[in-house]
């Protein structure tokens, strides 16, 4: 099904993609918001700017646009997929217990905020995983407690590829970042080491050049810093005396 989202408000666009019975191409998106939010079971291109909240609640869909994207993709997002063929706002994948989303170039701030690994009742773990191709913004992974953040810094080689605060209160998950530089302004519940494994991100790095024709190998020969919580120093102290 084809839609020209031209002159259509947001909540008449998320009508005809509820409605439609096959794969869904939506062209001359300026700003709709809410796009594909709660759906499960769609098949969604995106040609245009979607506006804020896009994939939000995503309980099964998969979400590919070509161009950027505004804040709040994949907010609370459940399970999908999201590719982005472009730059992201804020609060990418705020409070995601699962799915994936990739993000060819730049990340706003507060990226994965509040994420959240868990094994529902008879079923698998639920893992979210984020991976940006560029920078991300400051606050990338406040709160974190689960799941990961991939940030490849491509194109920003000569500078750290994230902000200042990167994993404020994060209590659990993981986080990598590509980068020769040595980072700074990481918090105390952040514990710092150099990836001597990337078993765990290489299937996310190989489907993200498989989506953006990036060189995986050559990407898995560079340094990769991994974040994970600071045992010694667990986020429940900044909230109790002892």
């Amino acid at each position: 099904m084809n839609i020209s989202a031209q002159n259509i408000d947001f909540k008449e666009l998320n009508e005809q993609i509820e409605t439609a019975l096959d794969e869904i191409v939506i062209t001359d998106c300026f700003g709709q918001r809410f796009i594909g939010s709660g759906m499960d079971n769609k098949v969604i291109t995106i040609y245009g700017t979607p506006g804020n909240a896009l994939g939000a609640y995503l309980n099964g869909s998969s979400i590919t646009v070509h161009g950027n994207a505004q804040d709040a993709v994949g907010d609370t997002m459940n399970e999908g997929k999201i590719v982005i063929h472009g730059n992201a706002g804020d609060t990418l994948g705020y409070a995601m217990r699962g799915g994936t989303i990739f993000i060819k170039g730049d990340a706003g701030y507060r990226s994965g905020i509040h994420m959240k690994q868990y094994t529902p009742l008879g079923g698998p773990d639920k893992k979210p995983v984020i991976v940006i191709g560029g920078k991300a913004g400051s606050f990338l992974g406040e709160y974190l407690a689960g799941g990961l953040i991939i940030v490849l810094g491509i194109g920003a080689e000569d500078e750290i590829p994230v902000g200042n605060f990167t994993g404020t209160g994060m209590h659990g998950g993981s986080i990598y970042i590509r980068t020769d530089k040595d980072l700074t302004n990481l918090p105390a519940q952040v514990s710092e080491t150099v990836a001597n494994d990337l078993t765990e991100i290489e299937p996310y790095l190989r489907e993200y050049a498989e989506y953006f024709g990036t060189d995986a190998d050559a990407l898995l020969k560079d340094r990769f810093y991994v974040l994970r919580p600071n045992a010694k120093n667990p986020y429940k102290q900044l909230y109790t005396a002892n």
